[in-house]
């Protein structure tokens, strides 16, 4: 190796030495209003963005468990041939606790009611970490009603 090959190792050796560990995207999200009508956000890690992410009690398989055995599919939008895939996005805590259930995609009102009321009902995840440390992750995931 010549001496500006080392050079250029050392360099870089001494730069990841001290460079500090990659931090996750963040995103804004409403987090309400208080009594005097003034609004609060809290800012949150995207869920692609976390190394530890969140995870649902049993895993992917159990998330879809019981969103199957928890959606009661509205009669009125069933009748009227109504389906569709509801996306919405909610925030897992650092305490694990899902909270802020909005809708991301809506198919009709029926059905949008019901996809936020399952995401409300779900128990606590494991919440997703940085470095090992809990922090606030927003997560998108859809209901699916067909006939």
């Amino acid at each position: 190796m010549t001496v500006k090959t080392l050079c250029v190792i050392a360099t870089l050796a001494s730069l990841l030495a001290f460079a500090k560990p990659a931090q996750g995207q963040t995103v804004r999200v409403f987090a309400g209003t208080d009594n005097s009508g003034v609004s609060s956000y809290m800012e949150v890690f995207e869920y692609d963005c976390v190394p530890e992410k969140p995870c649902f009690p049993g895993g992917e398989s159990k998330l879809m468990e019981f969103i199957n055995q928890n959606r009661h599919y509205p009669t009125e939008a069933y009748e009227k041939g109504i389906q569709g895939r509801v996306t919405c996005w909610f925030i897992v805590n650092t305490d694990g606790s899902v909270s802020n259930v909005s809708l991301l995609r809506s198919v009709n009102e029926l059905l949008n009611e019901e996809a936020i009321r399952i995401f409300n009902s779900m128990p606590d995840w494991e919440p997703g970490r940085i470095n090992g440390v809990p922090v606030p992750v927003r997560v998108v995931r859809s209901v699916r009603f067909r006939k």
